[in-house]
């Protein structure tokens, strides 16, 4: 089995800024993601059999969108900034139609779908807990940087992703890619 998912990833260019943002929740002691690792996830399509990712890729091969322009901007959190799970990076563009696509030309493969409304991101950090005592200053600095202008890119392909779990992280392997056209 292999641990999957379908993503854009974030250009170069854009890691030393998302580095910069980061730095700024040094003190919290949350999960940071490697910058290098940073992406906007598709659909997480959990363990698949190994013999099954040659037709996944024939589907994804089959998916036809057009690049389009992606801005990064504002930082927040899920579930809500009070009860932080995940402290995300906001991504705007055409996001809505890829991911419908990519949904319904996975569907013969009876992948799950999303439980939530899908919402372009790219995740920061994990938080595994927020004391009391830094909740306020924790909350002050979302409202500060929910609107930071981090930078645009154009989303040009879409990825199959293998991620392989460490103690000391996740390693990312592309399987596949799709250029956008």
């Amino acid at each position: 089995m292999v641990r999957t998912f379908i993503a854009v990833d974030l250009p170069e260019e854009l890691r030393s800024r998302i580095a910069q943002i980061q730095s700024r929740f040094d003190d919290f002691k949350f999960k940071l993601v490697d910058p290098s690792l940073v992406h906007i996830t598709m659909k997480f399509l959990g363990e698949v059999p190994e013999e099954q990712i040659g037709d996944i890729a024939k589907v994804m091969d089959g998916i036809s969108y057009a690049p389009f322009e992606v801005s990064l901007r504002g930082v927040g959190a899920f579930p809500k900034p009070k009860f932080a799970k995940v402290v995300w990076i906001g991504c705007e563009g055409n996001f809505d139609g890829l991911h419908r696509l990519v949904e319904e030309s996975l569907s013969p493969f009876g992948f799950r779908k999303d439980a939530h409304d899908f919402n372009a991101h790219a995740t920061l950090a994990r938080v595994k807990y927020l004391p009391k005592k830094n909740k306020e200053k924790f909350l002050q600095l979302i409202e500060e940087l929910k609107d930071i202008e981090i930078g645009t890119m154009q989303a040009d392909s879409i990825r199959l992703k293998r991620s392989t779990l460490t103690p000391e992280g996740p390693l990312y392997d592309t399987l596949h890619e799709v250029r956008l056209k």
